[in-house]
């Protein structure tokens, strides 16, 4: 299927197709390359065919693998192939070359150990993240005004946008990430308020994870999960290195800057998403599993549920707020990459946050 195109005029012009992203829900299922088609293959029982070409990523639950040569062809492509256990934690991806100037990996380094200057760029992805929730908030107060307690939803708004303010004058990040704690919680004291289906099977009483111990939370680290490896795809193909943040400490094997550039995009891509998979009845309790040490992950066919929404939500169209033109929601984290890309370069004087109301 032929897919949109997505041109950014930003000084410079760039070009992405938003293409498909393959899941494999399957944990015995093994992906293997048939000239330039992926095979997914079940105890040796073909269970479908796609053509390389139509791909941006595979991602791909359970232990049974993929072929090398598969493995090889994604790396040439530049087609994002990832490894999650069946209860959606990352295992490893396959890149392949480095792409992009040498250069702005170099400024990226410069400024990811100059303290004033990764404050500068982290402070507007906070900025972002809190102004994002505070929509959140907002726009769910206006769309079920008689469901929820109004006058609760706007105090934390309104506390939220104290924050804010008080972000602009931050000075270092440890500061910063003291900031980011406080509106954390204040958001997600009523993310709860906002669950209005469903409410025996899907109760939100705060953030818990690795591993997560009720259905909301495993659906969230589920979605987050999939956000920050599209995001650091995006960041690879601008040229960045997912790996080197300015928030986010650095350790190894961690996707640091990834997960600084996911943190504006979280309440509008993923926690929203979460919501309306509840409130819309698109799953329900029995779609879950308990294990033996009390943690809750989704079942196959919830995945399927669950990542033919994913797909179908990132191909819905929005106006992106700083550049002004209609794109695809799957395209965000690459239109936010190419505008951190232009902020390391000096093309822009500071980075423009995904900012949606």
């Amino acid at each position: 299927m032929q897919m949109p195109i997505l041109t950014i005029c930003l000084r410079r012009r760039a070009v992405k197709k938003l293409l498909n992203t393959l899941y494999i829900t399957s944990a015995d299922s093994y992906i293997s390359l048939d000239g330039e088609t992926v095979v997914v293959l079940n105890q040796d029982k073909v269970l479908g065919k796609i053509p390389l070409h139509n791909l941006e990523g595979i991602v791909t639950f359970g232990y049974a693998g993929a072929s090398p040569a598969l493995m090889g062809e994604c790396a040439k492509r530049n087609i994002s192939l990832c490894f999650l256990e069946p209860s959606g934690k990352f295992l490893a991806r396959v890149t392949g070359r480095v792409y992009g100037n040498v250069i702005l990996r170099k400024e990226q380094y410069r400024i990811s150990e100059n303290p004033d200057l990764s404050c500068k760029i982290a402070k507007n992805f906070i900025t972002g993240k809190i102004f994002n929730a505070r929509w959140v908030i907002e726009r769910f107060t206006r769309e079920h005004p008689f469901s929820v307690d109004s006058v609760k939803l706007k105090r934390v708004s309104t506390q939220l946008k104290d924050i804010i303010e008080l972000i602009k004058e931050c000075k270092s990040n440890d500061q910063l990430r003291g900031y980011e704690g406080e509106a954390a919680s204040l958001y997600f004291s009523v993310f709860d308020d906002m669950i209005l289906q469903q409410k025996d099977d899907f109760y939100f009483d705060g953030r818990n994870r690795r591993p997560p111990m009720d259905r909301v939370n495993a659906i969230l680290s589920f979605i987050y999960t999939l956000l920050v490896n599209n995001v650091a795809a995006a960041l690879e193909t601008v040229g960045l290195d997912p790996y080197v943040g300015f928030l986010h400490v650095d350790r190894p094997g961690r996707m640091s800057l990834a997960l600084d550039l996911m943190e504006e995009l979280r309440p509008v891509m993923a926690d929203r998403f979460v919501l309306s998979l509840i409130n819309k009845r698109m799953i329900n309790a029995d779609g879950f599993k308990v294990r033996e040490n009390g943690s809750v992950q989704m079942t196959d066919e919830t995945k399927k549920t669950v990542l033919s929404q994913w797909q179908s939500r990132k191909q819905e169209k929005i106006n992106h707020p700083f550049l002004e033109e209609k794109i695809e929601w799957g395209l965000v984290p690459y239109a936010q990459a190419l505008l951190l890309s232009r902020t390391i370069r000096n093309d822009l004087d500071t980075y423009p946050p995904f900012m949606w109301k």
